[in-house]
This record gives C-alpha cells, structure tokens and sequence, in this order.
C-alpha cells in the first residue's frame, strides 16, 4: 500500500513539474550588438568600382566575367591612355566586349 501510494505521489510531483516547464515563459536571450556594424558602414559608401582607381586585383573580385588577364589588360590600357573619360570607352580594351561591359555597367563608375 505505501508503494501505491509513492508511486502516485512521484507520478503527481514529475506531472507538476512538466506542466510548470511547459507553461513557464521562456526568457528570450538579448541581442548582442555586433561590434562588425560600425566597421561595415566605415568600409564603403559606394559600391561602384573606380575605373580610374582601381588596381587589377579588385576590378577581378568586383566584375563580372573579368578575370586576371582582362583585369590586367583594363590597368595597362589605362597606363598607356591615360584615365578612362567614360564607362564606355572600356570597350576599347582588348578582351571587353559588350556582353562584359553591359553585365558590369551598373557596377562602374569613372572619377
């Protein structure tokens, strides 16, 4: 009889117990603030790409469809030419064709 009735009473108090975890309001954990935030905005105002600025390394991260040889190719012409008056004239580099300079158009710009 005494076995019955603990096993009644540990089966009242494990019942309790769930109910209570289940219905208790969970503590919703505080953001932490990203400390990468400021950095992120200090980084860059402008996406755009520099034609006149930018060495070969960067135009071939930043664009499309120019790899290592064409990104050269674009720092020699402007080497040669001088600084590019317009996004346009980037058609005058050996290797950019209209394909190339319409997919990245959005993405230049010439200071």
């Amino acid at each position: 009889m005494r076995t019955g009735f603990f096993n009644s009473l540990v089966f009242a108090l494990l019942t309790s117990a769930s109910i209570v975890a289940i219905a208790a309001p969970g503590i919703a954990p505080k953001p932490e603030k990203s400390i990468m935030m400021t950095e992120a905005v200090t980084v860059s105002v402008s996406d755009k790409v520099d034609l006149n600025g930018a060495d070969a390394a960067t135009l071939q991260k930043e664009l499309a469809g120019v790899g290592e040889a064409k990104a050269k190719a674009i720092v020699a012409y402007r080497d040669d030419n001088g600084p590019f008056a317009s996004v346009d004239e980037l058609l005058e580099v050996k290797g950019i064709g209209k394909a190339i300079l319409d997919r990245n158009r959005e993405r230049l710009e010439v200071n």
